[in-house]
């Protein structure tokens, strides 16, 4: 069956229904996950479309399916150059190429992402605002809301998803472009895939899932303030040179009419976390952080000694009576302490 939709998406294709020819091969990916073909083969149809970046995702996947299959490195090369990611371009090209050194294509497309490159290095001192004539895709409403505050080394995203496991969010890093997938159970899943005003640095980039929220920093490959998380919104702001006062470490916020009240932000998400209703361990794990959080630091030592001394048996915060004498482990009722040998 999957076979067969297949079939039927190349056929759209070839009569220019990409639209139509998208909606198959996903029908044929639902029922046939693991083929790399079908990835392969919508990307292109995405690249019709002009939707790059579901192009770019669809290629990795077909690549992390089947390495050896080259127009799947065509594929990524290919949007990734649409998008102005020619660095990203050529390496996916050239991977391509090694697995398939009597096609030509990847040469030609390889000699235009070093001709691109060369022409950004070029302009790298004073580069030129671009205006974006890509007609954008009308975007779906969102189901998280999420906002952002950038400092001179980097930008921190904050998606607001409350209580999504860290196995149902995929984030992926590119040169310009950052990609949120959220699945959620029995609802579609959530995108977050813009192309970023500013250029970043992967391997530099990092996430974190908490109860109430999924927070990104992405780290800047320039020291520029950001006009607006999305490309083409604004021009780059150089940092004023020698402004050395507290005040000037502060996170810069993009400039809007609406002006946000972050730190009134920020405490709405910690009333959350600690109005969170939670049970079990998780409760109890909440109550000890509570109380570690707002000790001393004579409280703290003495917790973290009688934990670790008494095997998780004993936790007191009496630094005076743990400091002067090794915890022993005390069981609870009806239970018996034993030592292993290992």
């Amino acid at each position: 069956m999957a076979k067969e939709l297949a079939a039927q998406a190349k056929e759209a294709f070839v009569d220019d229904d990409f639209g139509v020819a998208v909606d198959l091969y996903s029908k044929a990916i639902d029922l046939d996950p693991n083929c790399a073909d079908f990835f392969a083969d919508r990307a292109q149809a995405y690249i019709k479309l002009q939707n790059f970046t579901e192009a770019v995702a669809d290629a990795k996947k077909a690549i992390e399916l089947n390495p050896s299959l080259t127009k799947a490195y065509l594929r990524k090369g290919t949007a990734c150059m649409k998008l102005e990611e020619y660095r990203t371009a050529k390496t996916a090209l050239e991977k391509g190429a090694s697995k398939a050194p009597s096609e030509s294509k990847f040469k030609k497309l390889i000699d235009e992402c070093n001709i691109r490159i060369a022409e950004e290095e070029k302009d790298l001192v004073q580069p030129p605002v671009k205006v974006d004539h890509q007609a954008p895709v009308e975007p779906a409403k969102p189901k998280f809301r999420h906002e952002y505050y950038q400092k001179p080394e980097e930008v921190v995203v904050t998606v607001f998803a409350k209580g999504i496991p860290k196995q149902n969010v995929n984030i992926d890093f590119g040169e310009q472009i950052l990609s949120v997938v959220i699945d959620v159970p029995g609802e579609e899943a959530y995108h977050l895939q813009p192309r970023l005003f500013g250029k970043i640095v992967p391997e530099k980039c990092r996430y974190e899932v908490m109860s109430t929220k999924i927070e990104i920093r992405l780290a800047k490959a320039e020291i520029i303030t950001w006009a607006s998380l999305e490309h083409g919104k604004g021009p780059a702001v150089l940092p004023k040179p020698n402004v050395s006062t507290e005040v000037s470490m502060r996170p810069a916020y993009p400039s809007s009419k609406r002006v946000k009240d972050w730190d009134k932000l920020e405490a709405e998400v910690k009333k959350q976390e600690k109005d969170e209703k939670l049970e079990g361990d998780a409760a109890l794990n909440k109550f000890f952080r509570e109380i570690y959080s707002n000790a001393d630091e004579d409280m703290r030592r003495a917790m973290s000694k009688s934990f670790v001394e008494s095997n998780g048996t004993v936790l007191s915060t009496d630094w005076k009576e743990v400091g002067a004498k090794k915890i022993e482990s005390t069981p609870p009722d009806g239970m018996e302490l034993k030592k292993w040998e290992i």
